[in-house]
């Protein structure tokens, strides 16, 4: 398990499970009650869960249910996904487990799954089935679409042999659709492999924030607005608005912008991102307002003009 599970807690109370190789639901069931209190307890009073499966390239269909109980909610079980042997033309239901070892993981807090072009076989489906169940933000790049189950068959009494897919996830709840296999599963957010980390952590960051600029929103809409009889209505959107697919600066504000003019029917009441002011380098080729000696009159107007505006001639003589 050294080599194939490694965690730790990151800035920000993040926590972080690396897994390379998933172990059958016998090796699971032994270790059970040794990784709930040496990695998994370890993890439970962090704030968000990153999940490293960008490594992940073998494991066993076994242990899927085993894995997905720990992220859903006690309770209830969910049908997960449904298996098609060939070699048994047999088909197995997938179900998560009605009682585990240890606690969950709160459904309050956000899970993210990294994710590679190295990402197969049944790490591919736990990632396609959190996706689907809308429990994690899968970020990095496209897994590889590989066979869930491969066998190695001998050709008649020859030296050669035959790798074949033997098994296929049919999809949650079944039906024979096509799932993630031969496609891979699209991440979330798209980046490259090794900047995915990086990535999710800032996406985490934006994530803890949303109650702060909530807030915020709320004061403003209260102490400013002018149309008064709106604002209820407006408290109460912001108050009862899904979050969950909010990955970016520019999906929050897009999404803030569409709801509160649609409740306010006001094209008007606006939200905007204000990036600080971005200071150019200056070279013997810029220039700014004010170089020069100046009265004290002008002094205090290019005082006014440099707190509204921003002069210089860029290298190439670029005016800016």
């Amino acid at each position: 398990l050294e080599r194939s599970m490694n965690y730790r807690i990151l800035d920000g109370n993040v926590g972080y499970l690396q897994i390379d190789h998933i172990p059958g639901q016998q090796v699971l069931s032994r270790l059970g009650g040794f990784l709930v209190a040496h990695v998994w307890r370890q993890l439970m009073g962090t704030s968000a869960l990153v999940l490293d499966l960008r490594q992940c390239t073998g494991g066993h269909v076994s242990s899927i249910p085993y894995l997905i109980s720990y992220l859903h909610p006690a309770g209830t079980v969910l049908h997960v996904d449904t298996i098609y042997n060939r070699p048994s033309n047999t088909t197995t239901e997938l179900w998560t487990l009605p009682q585990v070892v240890g606690e969950r993981y709160s459904a309050e807090k956000d899970v993210v799954v990294l994710t590679s072009g190295q990402t197969r076989g049944v790490a591919e489906d736990i990632v396609y089935i959190l996706k689907q169940m809308g429990r994690a933000i899968v970020v990095g790049e496209r897994t590889g679409g590989t066979a869930l189950d491969l066998q190695k068959l001998r050709i008649g009494n020859s030296d050669f042999f035959l790798t074949l897919p033997v098994s296929r996830s049919l999809g949650p709840l079944g039906g024979g659709s096509q799932t993630w296999e031969g496609s891979g599963v699209l991440p979330c957010v798209g980046t490259p492999a090794e900047q995915a980390l990086e990535k999710t952590l800032a996406i985490l960051t934006l994530r803890r924030a949303l109650p702060q600029i909530i807030q915020r929103l709320e004061k403003a809409l209260q102490d400013y607005y002018t149309v008064v009889s709106r604002v209820p209505a407006l408290l109460h959107l912001l108050a009862n608005m899904d979050f969950s697919a909010i990955v970016s600066e520019e999906d929050l504000v897009a999404k803030l912008n569409a709801d509160l003019q649609a409740v306010s029917e006001d094209p008007r009441l606006l939200v905007r991102i204000i990036k600080h002011r971005q200071h150019f380098p200056e070279s013997g080729a810029s220039e700014r307002l004010g170089t020069s000696p100046v009265s004290e009159g002008e002094a205090a107007q290019r005082a006014l003009m440099d707190s509204e505006f921003q002069v210089a001639v860029l290298p190439g003589n670029v005016g800016y």
